[in-house]
């Protein structure tokens, strides 16, 4: 994958930190570079950049958040051999708001699934809202063209859409880091908050997750929140498409590889080893978080010393918790409960020269912790819920020499990488100590022959083909977007039309050929659509199958050769041999006055919901309410068709609530009826069906499934493709002629 420099000139990174925060001291300011997982991988992709044909930017411009105390900051040091940095300067009080409150008191906890952790108190959202526009304005200044704009993370989900509506041509990629929660958890937003985030991160052009699971949760919230039709991994816009795809992020595979042999590395663990009787080692580190599994990796820990005696002098567990948040009340309780576990096992099986857990909390230097990996026996990785976590691929990386045993929760994003190593449940303290046992007495070709597979997938995905992959498919996209948006095998359907005999294309009204309005009468038959019916119907048998009236559709179609079909069934008109209609020919209509109470019951909703109105045909009555506002009407909607088909009436009556709209009609009239009835008057070789309503559902169903039926836009469909958008039918039907 290359990025072609003709093509972008500048890699702007934003992200609410920044690659380095800038120290006040006695000696005045100075920087130091942050810790996590975004700043190791871009850090590592800009060392290379120097050298590197691939990646045309000679410096990465980074986008972050600083403290508004180094407004004062000289430009000298907000630029390196690798980053040209652009602090985005917040008030100490907008900043709470933003990031200890809407960040990591709402977001961070839904995500993980700690719902009762969660608040969602309104001046969060607000302060959150306000500080992603503080982040458009430093990067709207910045932007120009052909600059690639990469957003980062939870903190920044509004900042591509306020970006697209700022600087609209603007190519801009999205990453999230963390877990992206099932429908379930997050739905728990608030629905205005919830519709705003996902309109926010569909301001870009590609979004990326670490796993398809993120993938397919966001899509179903996407789905049923924002009702988008998602086609070929893209989620589909009125004017644009997003691509929507899996980017595991990785760690420099070469430099954790190498760096265990370093003098410094090797020092420091013949020291380890020395200073802890040389037992075997358990191994793990972690920021202090609740999401970690800390606590349950403890009382893992403590059920296998219980079970087995035997190991007792003979293991010890060094358990590294690296600070964090530990002003906030939740982080306290809970490193007052790692240390109170800590104190309990010691204290329990602990012996003058034995301690089982060797606990810090403290920062590792890089050298401190690769000593730790290529000296422990066991890493033990069990976070709770964890977007990927490095750790154990920096684990993997670094045991060049075949040895160890990498225990992962199953929770965390890696286990769908490193499928070799022991996967526990990390609530299962039983599985836990089970785990821990089998990994302390694993054969040592086992040992070798299970992290041999772990390195070769992570010396191929290593975090530089993370960068690559994720910035030339975001140059891809921005390059060339597919014309027609569809997961029609557009190819084998066109040669499937020409090598038919008998071909038949059974094309809904409303929604189809013409998009869809508030006002039922203007939607009106465009004249490159009029003409593209009239060279469809040479040669084919074209079918226009509509709810609307028998009136409406003889004004609209005129003396276009083409089969009408009114009222979803109750009504046929035959096209003349000489292009003129024939007569309309009816079904059996019913005698019963049916439709009284019918009416009575729409009409008491009609005063209810502001600007719905009844339509009635001959055989239906339809409620429409396209131009009432807000999600109600949409629950009032479901709540009437629920209490008419309770109603009791002397014939069989079909409720079928669509687009907008609540239709009641006698249930012998249906599309698929009709459908069928054409289908069977003739030996087809080539039939397609294409609606975007519930009632083009009876068409799909009932035809052949051989048939190309193509459901238009987003839901649930009987139809074996989809079409994106209305806007694309006629660029499909072209195809055809």
């Amino acid at each position: 994958m290359t990025l072609h420099p003709t093509k972008f000139k500048r890699l702007l990174i934003v992200s609410y930190r920044l690659p380095f925060a800038i120290m006040r001291t006695e000696e005045g300011l100075s920087i130091r570079q942050n810790s996590g997982g975004l700043v190791s991988a871009v850090l590592s992709m800009a060392e290379r950049m120097g050298n590197s044909e691939n990646l045309p930017f000679e410096k990465i411009h980074w986008i972050g958040h600083s403290d508004a105390d180094f407004q004062d900051v000289p430009p000298a040091l907000l630029e390196n051999d690798n980053f040209v940095v652009h602090p985005v300067y917040l008030d100490p009080e907008l900043n709470r708001g933003f990031y200890e409150g809407f960040c990591n008191d709402c977001i961070w906890p839904l995500f993980h699934y700690f719902t009762s952790y969660a608040s969602f108190a309104d001046t969060y959202y607000q302060d959150y809202e306000q500080a992603n526009a503080r982040f458009l304005e430093k990067v709207a200044a910045l932007v120009e063209p052909g600059d690639l704009v990469w957003i980062h993370d939870y903190q920044l989900m509004l900042l591509p859409g306020l970006l697209r509506a700022s600087v609209p041509h603007a190519t801009i990629g999205y990453f999230f880091h963390i877990p992206f929660p099932n429908y379930d958890i997050f739905k728990l937003i608030p629905r205005a908050w919830r519709q705003a985030l996902l309109e926010g991160i569909l301001g870009a052009d590609v979004v990326g997750f670490h796993t398809t699971d993120y993938v397919q949760h966001f899509q179903q919230s996407v789905s049923d929140v924002l009702s988008l039709p998602i086609i070929n991994q893209r989620v589909v816009l009125p004017d644009r498409s997003v691509l929507v795809q899996d980017f595991p992020i990785s760690v420099d595979f070469n430099k954790f590889s190498l760096a265990g042999q370093t003098a410094p590395v090797s020092e420091l663990r013949k020291t380890y080893k020395r200073l802890l009787r040389r037992n075997r080692i358990i191994f793990s580190v972690d920021r202090l978080d609740y999401t970690k599994g800390i606590r349950e990796r403890l009382l893992g820990y403590e059920r296998f010393l219980i079970q087995h005696p035997e190991w007792h002098n003979r293991v010890t567990f060094v358990m590294t918790v690296v600070p964090s948040r530990d002003k906030i009340t939740h982080y306290q309780e809970l490193k007052r409960e790692i240390e109170e576990a800590v104190g309990r096992i010691n204290g329990l099986f602990g012996t003058i020269g034995w301690r089982p857990v060797v606990y810090s909390y403290l920062s590792l230097s890089f050298e401190e912790l690769v000593a730790l990996y290529t000296g422990c026996d066991v890493a033990l990785i069990t976070p709770i819920r964890d977007g990927m976590n490095l750790v154990a691929k920096e684990f993997v990386a670094s045991r060049n020499d075949g040895k160890g045993v990498l225990i992962l929760s199953e929770m965390a994003g890696a286990a769908r990488e490193l499928t070799e190593a022991l996967i526990i449940n990390p609530t299962d303290t039983q599985e836990v100590a089970s785990a821990i046992q089998q990994a302390l007495e694993m054969p040592a070709r086992e040992q070798r022959e299970r992290l041999e597979k772990m390195r070769t997938h992570l010396a191929v995905y290593d975090v530089f083909r993370w960068t690559y992959r994720f910035l030339s498919t975001l140059q891809d996209v921005a390059i060339s977007e597919p014309a027609l948006q569809t997961n029609l095998p557009v190819a084998e359907f066109v040669t499937a039309c020409q090598n038919a005999r008998n071909r038949l294309l059974l094309l809904d009204y409303d929604g189809t050929l013409t998009p869809l309005v508030d006002d039922p009468e203007e939607a009106l038959l465009s004249e490159p659509m009029r003409e593209l019916l009239v060279r469809l119907s040479d040669g084919n048998d074209l079918v226009v199958v509509s709810g609307r009236s028998r009136a409406y559709l003889d004004r609209t179609f005129g003396t276009i050769p083409v089969y009408l079909v009114a009222e979803d069934g109750a009504f046929v008109k035959r096209p003349g041999l000489d292009g003129s209609g024939l007569d309309w020919e009816p079904l059996s209509l019913p005698q019963e006055d049916w439709i009284t109470p019918i009416r009575v019951a729409l009409n008491s909703y009609v005063k209810e919901i502001k600007g719905s109105f009844l339509e009635e045909k001959e055989t239906a009555i339809t409620w429409h309410y396209r131009t009432a506002r807000g999600q109600e009407a949409d629950l009032r909607a479901l709540e009437l068709a629920t209490q008419l088909s309770h109603l009791t009436v002397d014939i069989p009556l079909s409720v079928v609530l669509g687009n907008k709209v609540v239709e009641v009609k006698p249930a012998q009239h249906s599309k698929g009826a009709v459908a069928r009835s054409f289908f069977e008057a003739k030996p087809y070789d080539f039939l397609v069906s294409i609606g975007d309503d519930t009632t083009d559902e009876d068409m799909f169903k009932q035809l052949p499934n051989w048939a190309y039926t193509i459901k238009i836009g987003a839901g649930i469909s009987f139809a074996r493709y989809r079409l994106a958008r209305q806007q694309d039918v006629e660029q499909l039907l072209q195809l055809l002629v």
